[in-house]
This record gives C-alpha cells, structure tokens and sequence, in this order.
C-alpha cells in the first residue's frame, strides 16, 4: 500500500531565460570601460532584463542610486514572476540560473535599505528572501 501524499510542499517559480543578444549585450556592458553607462543602455534597451538591473546596482557607488536600480529590478522582477505563475507565495530558488537577477535585485536592495537606515525595509526584504529560497543565502 502506498501513502498518499495530499501536498508536494510549497509551489515553485522559476522564471523564463532572457533574450540570448540580452545576455550578450550585458556581458559587453559589463566589461566595458565605463560600466555604468553601458549597463544603463542595456536596461534602457531592455527594461525588463532583471539581471540588468542588478548589475546596474552593483556598479553603482551612491548607496541611494544603487538602491533606485534594485528596486527596479525587484519590481520589475515581482511582474515577471506574476507572468510565469506565481501567486504571491511559493520558492524562486537561487539554483535556477534564470532566477538570479530577481533575488540579486532583491537583496541588493536589502543591502542598500541597510547603509541608508531603511531598517524595516532591510528586515522585509531578509524575510522575503529566505521566504524565497529557504537555503539563502546561496553558496558562491
């Protein structure tokens, strides 16, 4: 006799890969000599490329600009997840490579809320993450 199993656990997301001439441009932009600049076109061009706007934040020295670009990323991140099924509750695991840019965006912007004293938005955003991803933070 085999047991029934009412519930597989929390439901997951993982989100669609972006564009391959994307990926390439972001690549470019990344080792360009004025990284800011060319990661900036690379969200302009594509404004829903959530690795973009995580990497626009991790090249950005003001604490508040950075905090601007994740945050970008982070919402733009919660509209894609909605499209791929998401339902407000349930994994986006950091091991899906296609998930990254969105929990880079969001703990980015953890880190920011941190050096601004946006204490509770620094605590939402730890939360939220580890709601996200049980495991996080991932091991590099």
């Amino acid at each position: 006799m085999r047991d029934v199993q009412l519930s597989s656990g929390p439901s997951q997301t993982i989100l669609d890969p972006e564009p391959g001439d994307a990926l390439e441009a972001l690549q470019a932009a990344q080792d360009a000599n004025d990284p800011v600049t060319a990661i900036a076109q690379v969200c302009a061009r594509w404004p829903r490329m959530l690795a973009a706007w995580a990497s626009l934040g991790d090249v950005l020295d003001e604490p508040a600009l950075a905090y601007a670009a994740y945050r970008t990323g982070y919402h733009r991140g919660l509209d894609r997840l909605r499209a791929n099924g998401w339902r407000g509750s349930g994994y986006v695991l950091w091991r899906h490579e296609t998930n990254r840019g969105f929990l880079r965006s969001l703990a980015g912007l953890q880190a920011c809320a941190a050096l601004i004293g946006e204490t509770d938005e620094d605590e939402r955003c730890a939360l939220f993450l580890r709601q996200l991803d049980p495991q996080w933070p991932p091991q590099k």
